[in-house]
C-alpha cells in the first residue's frame, strides 16, 4: 500500500478496492471491513472517515494518502449500510461477528449437555442472528416489527427444538455427535431467521439496477436468490468452527492437563471459534458477489416485459444488492 498523496480522481471511493469479480478479490475485501478492530472506532472516528471520503471526492482535500484514504473507505463500509448510508448498529456489523460470534458459538459449543443450557444459549445466539440479519438486510425494502418479531420466535424455536430433540436422541451415541447438534441447529435455524426476517423482500420484490445503478423495477425472485446466497454464506461462516472444533476438544480433553483445567475448556472453545471466524467471516461473505447479478430472462415475466419496453433488449442483466 503507498502512502503517496493521493491525487484528484486517482482514487475510487465509490467502489471497492479489489477486484469482486473473483473469490480472491472479494475476501481481500471483506477480510478489510470485518476486521474486529475496526468494530473499536469511535462513532466520532467513523464520521471523520466518511468526511474524509466526501472532502476528497469533492476535491477538498489534497493532503491525504492513498492509504489513508482506502483505510477510512474500509472503515466506512464496516459501520455504514451501503443502501442507506447510515451508521449500523454496533452489534450487528459484521466487524462484530468475530467478538460476538466467538463468544456465543463457544459457549454453545461448552454447554451442550442440558436442556436449560441449549434453551438459553440458542436463544442468545438467535438474538444475535436476528439483529444481524436484520442489520444487514437489503434496505431498500422495508419489514414491519411483527414481522421481525414472528421471525425471531420462529427462528429461536426451530433452534431450541432442534437441539433438544437431537440431544435426547443422541445420547446413546458416540459424545462426539452431541457436540455436533449445536451446529445442526444453527444451520436450521438460519435457514428459518434470514428469509423470516427479510421476508418483506420476498413477498414485495427487491428493487433491481441496470449496469449505471439506475432502478429498473422490483423482483421477487432476485430477492430469493439474494437471500439463498445469505443462507448458504451463514451457514459456511459456522461450519468449520463448529465441526472441527467439537473433535478437537473431544480428543484432547482425555489429555491429564486438560483434565485439570476443566474451567479453562469454555476460554479455549471460545477463542478457538474466534480464531475460525477471523477467516470464515471474510470468506463466507466472499463466496457470492455482494452486487448480485441476475438475467433479465430469469425475471418474472412482467417485469422482463416492463424492462423491454423501457430499456429495449439491449439490457440483459440486472443487479441487486444481496445483503449480508
Amino acid at each position: 500500500m503507498t502512502t503517496d498523496l493521493a491525487i484528484p480522481g486517482q482514487v475510487n471511493l465509490d467502489a471497492p478496492q479489489w477486484d469482486q469479480s473473483t473469490f480472491w478479490g472479494r475476501f481481500k475485501h471483506f477480510f478489510a471491513i470485518t476486521d474486529w478492530r475496526k468494530a473499536l472506532y469511535s462513532n466520532s472516528q467513523l464520521d471523520e472517515a466518511k468526511e474524509l471520503m466526501e472532502d476528497y471526492r469533492q476535491g477538498k482535500t489534497n493532503k491525504v494518502s492513498v492509504e489513508d484514504l482506502w483505510h477510512a473507505k474500509h472503515l466506512v463500509d464496516s459501520a455504514f449500510h451501503p443502501d442507506t448510508g447510515e451508521r449500523m448498529n454496533f452489534m450487528g456489523r459484521m466487524s462484530f461477528q468475530v467478538p460476538g460470534g466467538m463468544a456465543i458459538t463457544g459457549a454453545m459449543l461448552q454447554w451442550y449437555r442440558t436442556v436449560p443450557a441449549v434453551v438459553f444459549w440458542q436463544w442468545i445466539n438467535q438474538s444475535f442472528n436476528a439483529l444481524v440479519n436484520y442489520t444487514n438486510r437489503n434496505a431498500k425494502s422495508t419489514v414491519t416489527g411483527k414481522q421481525i418479531g414472528i421471525a425471531y420466535v420462529s427462528a429461536t424455536s426451530s433452534a431450541v427444538a432442534v437441539s433438544v430433540g437431537l440431544n435426547s436422541l443422541v445420547k446413546s451415541a458416540p459424545p462426539l455427535l452431541a457436540r455436533w447438534v449445536p451446529f445442526i441447529a444453527v444451520a436450521a435455524a438460519n435457514c428459518v431467521n434470514i428469509p423470516l426476517t427479510r421476508q418483506r423482500e420476498i413477498l414485495d420484490g427487491i428493487l433491481v439496477f441496470d449496469e449505471n445503478n439506475n432502478p429498473v423495477g422490483k423482483s421477487k425472485k432476485a430477492a430469493v436468490k439474494g437471500i439463498t446466497q445469505v443462507v448458504i454464506s451463514r451457514v459456511t461462516m459456522a461450519a468449520p468452527g463448529m465441526i472441527i472444533i467439537p473433535v478437537l476438544m473431544e480428543k484432547i480433553e482425555k489429555y491429564h492437563f486438560m483434565q485439570r483445567i476443566k474451567p479453562m475448556h469454555g476460554p479455549i472453545q471460545m477463542l478457538l471459534c474466534g480464531v475460525s471466524l477471523c477467516f470464515m467471516v471474510p470468506a463466507a461473505c466472499s463466496l457470492f458477489p455482494q452486487r448480485c447479478s441476475m438475467p433479465v430472462e430469469k425475471l418474472e415475466a412482467e417485469l422482463q416485459e416492463v424492462i423491454r419496453k423501457r430499456e429495449g433488449p439491449a439490457l440483459k442483466t440486472v443487479f441487486f444488492n444481496k445483503g449480508l
